[in-house]
């Protein structure tokens, strides 16, 4: 999720304490530190591998992270975009979206790669949805990052969000003729970033019956 920009928060404070946010963010850290135990023997059990399509693996490879900067880089995205999400959707619809744009994510790229045997692993699938409906519901917040020469940008979330997916579909256009080596599960990122982009769109036009619409 990192690229020629590095935003560190957007100036959009949350009106409700981000119970669900913070939650999923000790979980993943606990995991995290769980799986260094027997690492290798846990993401290949609990990894998502689309070779061997096991459902359940679905969820729970939304958990696991390959690295300190895979799930620094996650945690960071989902603590600065997750909050206001969560306070738009409510706690109980927010994990529900969460969870499904994982599961979005997951199925898009076994669709990609259906004879993969490498476990996909991590939360950049969900969090690639908080992306997509933060995009579609905030699209003129400013972000804060860390971007050329080390430099402080304000930008407006509709660029910074809009050219990391991009980035995406391109890399994800030339990994399908095996262009890219990377290991990074670009149509994860596309899948969940659609779903919540529809979501999210969805929310804006009234279709999520039930929920405050709060206006800023």
């Amino acid at each position: 999720m990192k690229g020629q920009f590095l935003p560190y928060r957007d100036e959009n404070p949350s009106e409700t304490w981000p119970v669900i946010t913070t939650a999923l963010i000790v979980i993943n850290v606990a995991v995290f530190i769980w799986s260094l135990f027997d690492f290798e023997n846990i993401i290949t059990a609990w990894g998502f591998t689309p070779a061997r399509f096991v459902l359940a693996t679905l969820l729970t490879s939304m958990f696991l992270h390959g690295g300190i900067d895979h799930i620094f880089g996650n945690m960071l995205f989902l603590y600065i975009f997750g909050d206001n999400v969560e306070d738009r959707l409510g706690r109980f619809r927010f994990i529900i979206f969460y969870l499904l744009a994982g599961l979005c994510a997951g199925i898009v790229h076994f669709l990609s790669s259906p004879g993969s045997a490498i476990p996909a692993i991590g939360a950049s699938g969900a969090i690639s949805g908080i992306l997509g409906a933060y995009l579609a519901i905030f699209p003129h917040i400013k972000v804060r990052a860390i971007g050329p020469f080390y430099m402080i940008y304000r930008i407006p979330a509709y660029i910074l969000i809009g050219l990391w997916f991009v980035m995406q579909l391109m890399f994800g256009a030339i990994s399908l003729v095996g262009g890219t080596g990377s290991g990074i599960a670009f149509w994860a990122h596309i899948g969940g970033f659609a779903f919540g982009y529809a979501a999210g769109r969805a929310y804006n036009s009234g279709l999520w019956k039930g929920l405050e619409i709060r206006h800023r």
